[in-house]
């Protein structure tokens, strides 16, 4: 076996990624820590210190999968998301511009690269998107429409909620969330125009409870498919793993007999 393969080997073993959960647990509590001027005040040389030690076990880490796999590093998207959110870590003012110091946070987005449960969740969730495109469409012609109407029947005695689409669209988007939507606009709207119910009711049944779940399903779908592709790949590596075991127990009962005869 050679160096890259046994660094490749130990860098990929399940204890050295719980040890780099850990690691970035520990850091997120860092990163915690750092907003309290009170903790900062007491032991604020101690926590810059290990968090510097932490992006440093990051930035080895990363080398070493640079080495272990070379330009196959870049094949595959984790790896590539990883070396950005340690990267921004590194840039030039990360320590003083404070954008760039609220960007350090993104490190505990790494858990995300290291544990395949949420991998499969978030793999599941881009899968998603190309279905969730039409069902945004859908959702931008109903408000569209919506918008229009809400203007034009409420828009002269509600300004401030149905003015303008804009207005409109926004007033549609809180009644959607079912954020206050009743005692806050429906039924102010009501006391002036007592059947508005019959434009409010129908625009909530197909945004709410239509289009919201419609999104809630596919996303379901994608993250049960990532799921069954996961097992799948375990199945085949676990089915390659008894192939090669009975080739090898085939080849010493092979030479086994060779010898005797």
């Amino acid at each position: 076996m050679t160096l890259r393969q046994r660094v490749a080997f130990w860098i990929t073993k399940s204890s050295t990624q719980r040890f780099i959960t850990g690691v970035i647990m520990f850091n997120a509590v860092l990163l915690g820590m750092d907003t309290s001027e009170t903790i900062m005040g007491q032991i604020g040389p101690l926590v810059s210190l290990l968090d510097t030690l932490c992006l440093m076990i990051f930035i080895v880490e990363i080398l070493l999968k640079l080495y272990a796999f070379d330009l196959r590093f870049f094949k595959s998207g984790w790896n590539i998301f990883d070396a950005l959110v340690i990267g921004i870590a590194i840039m030039p003012g990360a320590q003083s511009l404070s954008v760039l110091r609220a960007l350090r946070i993104l490190r505990v987005l790494r858990v995300i690269s290291v544990a395949p449960s949420l991998r499969r969740v978030v793999e599941g969730f881009v899968t998603a998107l190309p279905g969730m495109g039409s069902v945004f469409l859908l959702m931008a012609i109903i408000f569209y429409i919506g918008s229009v109407m809400a203007t034009k029947l409420f828009g002269d005695t509600f300004p401030e909620w149905f003015g303008t689409i804009g207005h409109s669209a926004y007033s549609l988007f809180q009644i959607m969330t079912l954020e206050s939507w009743s005692m806050g606009i429906v039924r102010p709207v009501m006391v002036v125009y007592p059947y508005a119910w019959a434009f409010f009711v129908p625009f909530i049944m197909m945004t709410t409870f239509a289009v919201v779940n419609l999104l809630v399903g596919l996303i379901v779908n994608s993250m049960q498919d990532a799921h069954n592709v996961a097992d799948n790949e375990r199945t085949d590596q676990y089915r390659e793993d008894v192939l090669s075991r009975l080739d090898a127990i085939e080849k010493a009962l092979t030479e086994r007999s060779r010898k005797s005869d």
